[in-house]
């Protein structure tokens, strides 16, 4: 893929985020939602690919925009056929909120590079490139902790996990507690947390928990970029979930299969991008600049080169014309 495509994809997941950031605070997540998908779907009009969307806001009678199976970019004949994962509004109640970490995000892939993941839950095993190869989801979180740390050449006292703050991760805070290693709890927002693992400034070692599928596939992306490594296993949580994968062609035994990052994103022709809605430990949020300019900050990365690139950039908000439109229709010129 051309290597240009990487502040394309910047470009829309900017766009996504402009429009989103105008909702921060106002307990107003589906209309949040709904105002980045519109924004990333405009955006991404003007990018030269023949994409397909495999992760999106769900199936075509469910979400009018983004949905699976969607076709975005210029569709134009001369272009590359790729895979399109994304996630317009990565922490919609934290937007609500007013709370960090809210992301825009997009992967994208050579076509079947990108698993196409039902939207449920998934087991995951997060962790830089320091401690690749010593993970195993099969293993209890107390072996993987202590893996982890003779890799990372740290005592168990000394490493930070970030868990979801959710009562299924009960068992984990105990094996981490037991340790005495540090715990760092989240919200919602998967991704951006899953992400933070490969990069030392954040302090964080290791993300284990059970999230979601989708952004599971989006993160490794990213992992992968980045020399990460990752595991991971569609794990629903009810009957109507497993029911969903049934219908998308998994089968009992399959969903009992750990995957690897490589299951979860093939190759090497693999780009990642995300860009801050409200500030957080990796990316800063959208911060309005007087009354018609906004400063935004976005992380690309292509898992070819392992480049990962961080883009600041200052947006005069009277001509972008997809912020235009949209505050128009929300009503919130």
């Amino acid at each position: 893929m051309d290597r240009n495509l990487a502040l394309e994809l910047v470009r829309v997941t900017e766009a996504a985020a402009l429009v989103s950031s105008r909702f921060m605070g106002r307990g107003d997540k589906n209309g949040a939602d709904g105002a980045a998908v519109e924004a990333m779907r405009k955006a991404f009009e003007s990018v030269k690919i023949r994409g397909e969307v495999v992760i999106g806001e769900g199936e075509l009678d469910e979400a009018p925009m983004l949905y699976i199976g969607e076709k975005v970019g210029s569709q134009s004949e001369d272009c590359m056929e790729v895979d399109i994962a994304v996630d317009p509004l990565d922490g919609t109640t934290l937007i609500a909120k007013g709370l960090p970490n809210s992301i825009s995000v997009i992967a994208m892939g050579a076509k079947g590079s990108l698993l196409k993941a039902p939207d449920t839950y998934m087991k995951k095993i997060i962790v830089g490139p320091k401690a690749k190869g010593c993970i195993d989801l099969n293993k209890s979180a107390e072996k993987n902790i202590l893996n982890v740390a003779r890799a990372l050449d740290k005592k168990t006292t000394q490493m930070t996990i970030v868990v979801q703050d959710r009562e299924r991760h009960n068992h984990i805070i105990e094996a981490a507690r037991k340790l005495g290693t540090k715990i760092k709890m989240f919200g919602d927002g998967d991704v951006a947390a899953g992400i933070a693992t490969c990069f030392e400034e954040t302090g964080i070692d290791m993300l284990m928990g059970i999230g979601g599928g989708p952004e599971g596939v989006i993160t490794a992306a990213a992992i992968k970029s980045m020399g990460g490594d990752m595991q991971a296993q569609i794990y629903p949580l009810s009957d109507e979930e497993r029911k969903r994968c049934h219908e998308m062609g998994y089968t009992d035994e399959s969903l009992n299969k750990v995957l690897s990052i490589d299951d979860l994103a093939k190759g090497d022709d693999l780009f990642f991008a995300a860009t801050g809605i409200t500030g957080g430990e990796l990316l800063k949020g959208v911060t309005p600049i007087g009354n018609n300019r906004a400063r935004t900050q976005s992380v690309v990365m292509r898992a070819k080169t392992g480049t990962i690139r961080f883009v600041d950039a200052i947006h005069n908000l009277d001509k972008n014309q997809i912020l235009i439109d949209l505050m128009k229709k929300y009503n919130m010129e």
